[in-house]
């Protein structure tokens, strides 16, 4: 390239514009602060141009800035996809799916098992991962498709709705709350609450969601996973809001699912990838076939 531009340096370049911020860039890049710096400063000696206007807290694009990276964008693409189409051409068909923990012990068997029978010659690595890690791992092509559950903060990336579900009231067996009829969601108000900890997203939409009716569940222990949470309420040590997904594999007795009156809670689960990225014949395969078995679990 002119000058001894090459693709690394575009690859910082647009990092930095991304994260406007030469901290969260270099993090991203796995390089030291001084060291992307250094990059920046050589691109912009090497074009004879700024590109950023640093500011105190964040670093923002000149009108040269904003031209270059329209252009890098389509650069590093058309590259991407040359390798990826190469590199498809030369192997089996593999994609790379991540999803939340409180998404896939219940979607994940059955789909699985359907795309397989499908596609035998597709295979399909599944990272499962907070949606934080899902998102940085989209946006860093470390992973094709994710599914997730909305609200997503992503401007990079692209959301599809995929179906929406009920959350219900899980509750030990013989519990106070297991036939009052109505059941409000006032009724829960005080009693003792099982959650999973906070960097789940269903932890928020739950707690969301009892914030706008005005109720503060008592949150007395936290786990990481959704049949801990389910145990645990078996036990007698509170009462929880779960998806409804989780409900349909729990064949235990020991437990009592509700469902309250008035306004329910839901959560809509999300596919979500990068366009950026070149997607194969094998990802747009995932797709297809996750948009087919949503169909099949919708709950509205």
């Amino acid at each position: 390239m002119r000058n001894g531009l090459d693709l690394q340096s575009l690859e910082h370049f647009v990092a930095l514009a991304r994260a406007k911020n030469f901290t969260r860039a270099a993090a991203d890049l796995n390089l030291s602060q001084s060291a992307l710096s250094r990059a920046i400063q050589k691109l912009e000696d090497q074009l004879g141009q700024s590109l950023f206007e640093r500011k105190p807290r964040e670093v923002v694009l000149t009108d040269f800035g904003e031209l270059l990276l329209e252009r890098a964008r389509k650069i590093l693409k058309l590259v991407e996809d040359t390798f990826s189409e190469l590199d498809e051409a030369g192997r089996r068909g593999r994609v790379r799916l991540g999803t939340i923990p409180t998404i896939a012990p219940y979607f994940l068997p059955n789909f699985l098992s359907s795309f397989a029978e499908k596609y035998p010659d597709i295979s399909v690595i599944v990272q499962e991962d907070t949606t934080e890690t899902l998102i940085k791992n989209c946006n860093q092509g470390d992973i094709d498709l994710a599914i997730v559950a909305l609200p997503i903060i992503a401007k990079a990336l692209e959301i599809e709705p995929l179906f929406s579900e009920e959350l219900l009231l899980v509750l030990p067996a013989g519990h106070a709350l297991a036939t009052q009829d109505p059941l409000l969601v006032e009724a829960v108000d005080g009693y003792p609450f099982v959650m999973l900890n906070e960097a789940h997203c269903l932890s928020e939409n739950i707690s969301s969601f009892c914030r706008r009716q005005s109720v503060q569940p008592v949150t007395i222990e936290r786990t990481s996973q959704l049949t801990t949470v389910q145990e645990l309420v078996a036990l007698d040590h509170g009462v929880s809001i779960v998806p409804e997904m989780a409900r349909r594999l729990d064949l235990s007795d020991r437990r009592v699912y509700r469902s309250f009156s008035g306004e329910k809670p839901f959560r809509t689960v999300a596919m979500m990838w990068n366009s950026y990225r070149y997607q194969g014949k094998a990802v747009k395969a995932l797709m297809e076939h996750v948009r087919l078995q949503s169909a099949h679990s919708s709950v509205h």
